[in-house]
């Protein structure tokens, strides 16, 4: 599954590589945090839906998201239309931000990496193929959705106090993430509480996360 996503044309990063620790910190994040994206492109396919064309109309309730290249047609999985609202502003964030990781990479150390699922992902993904559709599907969702940003959170934090000072519009980049990952948990977990009645979730281990009464994560990694 180790595809290219299109890069939209992006205004250039003017500057050097990074210096010292710097450079190798930030090769590696930015492949990184590109495989981490690419996964979350995945996972709100499966509850937004698939479409291979768009449609002019605004706010429809059942448009899906644009495929990752490779994949098949997706049905919508969550049956809530406030899941799949957010699932395809997920997805179209998601690529945003993979686009971006590309450029700087490109820009400032001549690299290219083609997104490719970790292994964390890849079972967060299977997870939620395994899952039933409906409110099951949207319990699943919202707890590993909010996992994975949190992971997103901590790359991002490293980011802020490890890339190079100079590089301003990187640490803008981690800022965003760190941001818009931190409201998107706070979003799952009021709706966790609201539909569910799962008013203790944490998205600090395991696969999915953890709360009172579920135990399905013993043994799960904790990063």
């Amino acid at each position: 599954m180790a595809v290219s996503l299109p890069v939209q044309p992006l205004h250039a990063q003017e500057g050097s590589p990074g210096r010292g620790l710097a450079a190798g910190f930030e090769i590696d994040f930015l492949k990184s945090i590109i495989d981490h994206h690419y996964s979350a492109l995945r996972m709100s396919e499966l509850a937004a839906g698939t479409d291979t064309t768009r449609n002019a109309e605004l706010g429809r309730y059942a448009e899906g998201t644009s495929p990752t290249p490779g994949t098949a047609a997706t049905p919508a999985k969550a049956r809530s239309g406030s899941i799949r609202s957010m699932a395809r502003t997920e997805n179209r964030m998601q690529r945003e931000e993979i686009a971006h990781a590309q450029m700087f990479l490109k820009n400032w150390y001549g690299q290219t990496h083609e997104p490719q699922l970790d292994d964390m992902g890849r079972r967060q993904i299977q997870l939620l193929e395994s899952t039933s559709a409906g409110a099951e599907f949207d319990h699943a969702f919202l707890e590993t959705m909010a996992r994975h940003h949190y992971m997103a959170v901590t790359m991002a934090t490293a980011c802020l106090v490890a890339a190079d000072i100079k590089h301003k519009a990187l640490h803008r980049y981690c800022s965003g993430i760190q941001h818009n990952q931190l409201n998107g948990i706070e979003e799952m977990r009021d709706m966790l509480c609201h539909h569910f009645e799962i008013c203790d979730y944490q998205p600090l281990r395991g696969l999915r996360g953890q709360h009172t009464g579920n135990d399905s994560e013993q043994g799960s990694p904790s990063n």
